[in-house]
C-alpha cells in the first residue's frame, strides 16, 4: 500500500473559537468557499483523492450533524465509520484511543489528521518515509511559520528598534497531520490513561522510547482552528483547491 489504509478524522472539538457559529453547528460543518462544502468534507475529499477510502471520524460535539450528511460515506465514495467521544475517553489522544481500542482500525499503520487543517500533503511520500525508517510516529511538519501577531525587537530602555507584522520564522512546526504504528500508540497510552493529548503528553513519550520522524512538507497548508484565521483564508487559495477537489462545481 502507498498510503495507510484507514484515516483517523479528530472532529469532535466544541469549537469554542467559533462561536457563535458553533452554538449552532460544529466546527466540521462549517462552510468554504463557493461551494459552501464543510470543512470537514474538503479533509475527506483530500483523503479520497490519494486512496484512503476508509475513514472514522472521531466526534462529539453535535455529532449527529455530521452523520447526517456524511452517514457512510456512499456519496463521496468512502467508507465512513464513527467513533463517539465521552468523558472516559478525551483530548485528541483519548479520542484515538477509544477507536483503537473498539477495533476500529485493524491494521497497524493508521493516519490521524486533524479536523481543521486543509494541507496538500504526500501521503504517498509520508507513509514511504514512515514504512522505510520503521517509525512508530510520523509527523507531517513545515518548516516556516507566519506569526499571526506583529513582532517588535527593542534596546536599551525599551527603545523599539524595528516592528514586523506578521513575520514568517524558520521554525518546524507540526501541521496535525500524522501516521502512528497501532501497537507503539496503544503502549504508550499505557503510561496516560485515556484522557491525554497527542502533542503534549504522547509525543515527548515516543520521542524518548521510540522512532518519531518528520515528514517536511514544502507547500501551503492552513489550520481553521479559529473564526479569525477562517475570515483570514485566502479566497484564491481556497478556489484553486476547490476546482481540484470538486471539480463538479466549478
Amino acid at each position: 500500500m502507498s498510503t495507510p489504509r484507514i484515516a483517523l478524522i479528530l472532529a469532535g472539538g466544541k469549537g469554542r473559537r467559533f462561536r457563535p457559529y458553533t452554538d449552532l453547528i460544529p466546527k466540521p460543518m462549517i462552510p468554504l468557499g463557493r461551494s459552501e462544502k464543510p470543512l470537514l468534507e474538503y479533509v475527506v475529499k483530500m483523503l479520497s483523492l490519494q486512496g484512503v477510502e476508509n475513514i472514522v471520524l472521531l466526534v462529539g460535539y453535535k455529532w449527529r450533524y455530521i452523520y447526517n450528511y456524511f452517514g457512510r460515506g456512499e456519496k463521496l465514495g468512502v467508507k465512513i465509520d464513527y467513533s463517539i467521544d465521552d468523558e472516559k475517553y478525551s483530548g485528541t489522544g483519548g479520542s484515538v484511543l477509544k477507536a483503537l481500542e473498539n477495533g476500529k482500525v485493524a491494521e497497524d499503520d493508521f493516519l490521524v489528521w486533524y479536523g481543521d487543517i486543509i494541507a496538500e500533503v504526500s501521503l504517498d511520500s509520508m507513509y514511504k518515509l514512515h514504512k522505510s525508517l520503521s517509525a512508530s510516529a510520523t509527523l507531517a511538519v513545515a518548516e516556516k511559520y507566519q506569526v499571526p501577531v506583529g513582532v517588535v525587537r527593542t534596546g536599551g530602555a525599551g527603545v523599539i528598534e524595528s516592528v514586523e507584522e506578521k513575520p514568517w520564522i524558520d521554525v518546524n512546526v507540526f501541521i496535525g497531520i500524522a501516521v502512528f504504528s497501532k501497537s507503539s500508540f496503544m503502549e504508550t497510552a499505557k503510561h496516560l490513561g485515556t484522557s491525554f493529548d497527542i502533542m503534549g503528553d504522547m509525543m515527548p513519550i515516543l520521542v524518548r522510547r521510540a522512532r518519531a520522524v518528520a515528514y517536511i512538507h514544502n507547500g501551503p497548508w492552513f489550520d481553521v482552528g479559529s473564526l479569525e484565521r477562517y475570515e483570514k483564508l485566502r479566497e484564491d487559495v481556497i478556489s484553486r483547491l476547490e476546482q481540484k477537489l470538486f471539480p463538479e462545481n466549478t
